[in-house]
């Protein structure tokens, strides 16, 4: 893997809480972080999709929400794109969670994992991996299992959040990776099939509603086992998919302090650290 990953003592002990105050609020002077590709002619290299960046293409941002509800814990998301992050301000402002991308398709490995990583975990927070899913290059096991080699992994502890398939509009080409709607799904229903084969852990699912009503024919197939990380930057997340009655993660804008991607956790710090726990 790419960068520097040194070991991780994973040990239980408690989730250091700190009041969130103003500062969040002081640093949302918004500027953007991602551009989308704005025509099929811009389409980026493979391996340097992350989070979101089919969504912004293709719905944009709808707008923000108005308030904090106080069962909601920040979290924000994170790739190669963001460099290396000013983890200790992020921790400051009130972020208490993280995602990172580990990999892509079967053949990528984010180079600043490490520093991303265990940045996170060095501060205080609980952070997991995620993996940007590329159905037209491989089938979903042998991703699940590319990304269980490349940090993808759970650990017990308290501060190892499972891992998370990021499936969405295709930022390289055709919408849907070029399956049909059966397809999609029994790629998924692999990759979330050997994901938890290897960790004992069922994947969170990261998708949008609009995506997932086109590539999957809405299907209603995962709702039961895998959480949901809907994607839409607006006041509210809006419908979700077929299958879900809630959200776990909510990703809300792409503009958020200091690095972009912003996320809530629809419980309380307490309740993140036994989602965490399993």
């Amino acid at each position: 893997m790419g960068g520097v990953r040194r070991p991780i003592a994973v040990a239980d002990g408690r989730f250091r809480l700190l009041a969130s105050g103003s500062l969040l609020a002081a640093l949302s002077i918004l500027t953007p972080l991602h551009t989308a590709p704005s025509s099929a002619g811009d389409a980026p290299v493979r391996g340097s999709a992350y989070m979101g960046l089919g969504v912004l293409a293709h719905e944009g941002e709808q707008g923000r929400p108005v308030g904090t509800r106080a069962t909601q814990t920040e979290g924000v998301d994170v790739s190669s794109h963001q460099g290396d992050v000013a983890w200790p301000d992020l921790w400051d402002s009130g972020v208490k969670w993280a995602y990172v991308k580990a990999t892509e398709g079967t053949s990528y490995v984010n180079p600043k994992y490490g520093q991303q990583y265990n940045g996170a975990y060095d501060v205080g927070m609980i952070r997991g991996a995620y993996h940007f899913a590329t159905p037209d290059t491989s089938g979903g096991a042998a991703q699940a299992d590319y990304f269980v080699d490349h940090g993808g992994a759970w650990a017990a502890g308290g501060r190892t959040l499972p891992g998370v398939l990021d499936i969405e509009w295709n930022p390289y080409g055709a919408s849907c990776y070029g399956r049909t709607p059966a397809q999609m799904v029994s790629w998924i229903r692999e990759f979330v099939g050997r994901y938890e084969a290897r960790t004992g852990r069922a994947a969170v699912i990261y998708t949008s509603t609009s995506w997932w009503k086109q590539c999957t024919g809405d299907s209603d197939a995962f709702g039961s086992a895998n959480p949901l990380w809907i994607a839409r930057y607006a006041a509210t997340p809006g419908a979700l998919p077929a299958g879900w009655s809630r959200y776990t993660m909510w990703q809300y804008t792409s503009t958020g302090p200091i690095v972009g991607d912003h996320d809530r956790f629809d419980g309380t710090p307490d309740q993140l650290a036994a989602f965490a726990s399993g």
